[in-house]
C-alpha cells in the first residue's frame, strides 16, 4: 500500500515508448502523402507520439528522398511531398487550367509578391490605375494572397501578402526565392519596361526598408 501511494506521477513512464527515428520517418511520410496541403512541424509534432523528434526525422526523410522522383520540400511554414522539378513535364497531362488571370490580376500579384506587405493605395500608385475589388477577390479565391498586418499610418490600412498556397503553386520555399529582374529578362519573361513597381526600388531592390517593422501593428 505504501509503495503505491508514494509513486510520483512524474516518474511514471509514458504509456507508449518513443518510436525509433526510422519509424518516425514512416509516420511523417504517411501524413504528408495523405495530406492535400503542406503540414507544419507543429502539426506533425501534435500527431506523432510524445517525445518524437520531428526536426531530425524531417532531415533524414528529406535526405532519403533526395534524387528520387518525389522530393520532400518546405513550403512556407509547412512541409509537403512534391514531384521533382525536372520531372514536372510528365505531369502536364494531369494539369487542368481552370481560369486565366487578367493582366490586372497578374500585375497586382507581382506587386504584392515583390513589395509585400503592401497596401491597396500603394498597389494603385505603382500600377497607375485604381484597383478593382474583383481583382483582389480573384487572387483571394485562388488562395494566393491574404490580408497582412495593418500599417501604423493614418487610417491604419490593411496590407496584402502572398500565401503558402502561392509559394506551393510556384515551387518556392519563401518569397525571397522569387526570381530577380535579371533572371526574368534572361528567361524572356520580362521586357525592357521592367516589372510593376521596379522604378520605386531602383538599384536598391534587395535592401530592406529600415524601420519598416515600426510601421505595423501585430
Amino acid at each position: 500500500m505504501t509503495d503505491e501511494t508514494d509513486l510520483d506521477d512524474d516518474d511514471t513512464p509514458g504509456l507508449f515508448p518513443v518510436p525509433p527515428i526510422a519509424e518516425q520517418e514512416r509516420m511523417i511520410e504517411a501524413i504528408l502523402f495523405a495530406s492535400a496541403e503542406p503540414v507544419t512541424s507543429a502539426e506533425l509534432t501534435r500527431r506523432l507520439p510524445e517525445g518524437s523528434d520531428v526536426g531530425e526525422a524531417l532531415v533524414h526523410l528529406r535526405s532519403r528522398y533526395a534524387g528520387r522522383g518525389v522530393h520532400l520540400v518546405r513550403v512556407g511554414s509547412g512541409w509537403a511531398m512534391r514531384t521533382a522539378p525536372d520531372l514536372g513535364w510528365l505531369m502536364r497531362t494531369e494539369q487542368v487550367e481552370t481560369r486565366r488571370l487578367s493582366r490586372a490580376a497578374i500585375e497586382t500579384l507581382a506587386i504584392i509578391a515583390y513589395h509585400q506587405p503592401v497596401t491597396r493605395a500603394e498597389i494603385e500608385e505603382i500600377r497607375g490605375v485604381s484597383l478593382s475589388r474583383g481583382t483582389i477577390d480573384q487572387l483571394m479565391e485562388l488562395d494566393w494572397i491574404r490580408f497582412g498586418r495593418r500599417r501604423m499610418t493614418p487610417g491604419r490600412p490593411l496590407t496584402f501578402v502572398v500565401t503558402d498556397g502561392f509559394l506551393d503553386h510556384f515551387g518556392l520555399e519563401t518569397p525571397r526565392d522569387l526570381p530577380g529582374v535579371k533572371e526574368l529578362r534572361e528567361a524572356g519573361l520580362l521586357d525592357s519596361r521592367g516589372m510593376p513597381g521596379q522604378q520605386r526600388s531602383g538599384d536598391d531592390e534587395d535592401e530592406e526598408n529600415p524601420g519598416q517593422t515600426e510601421l505595423f501593428e501585430d
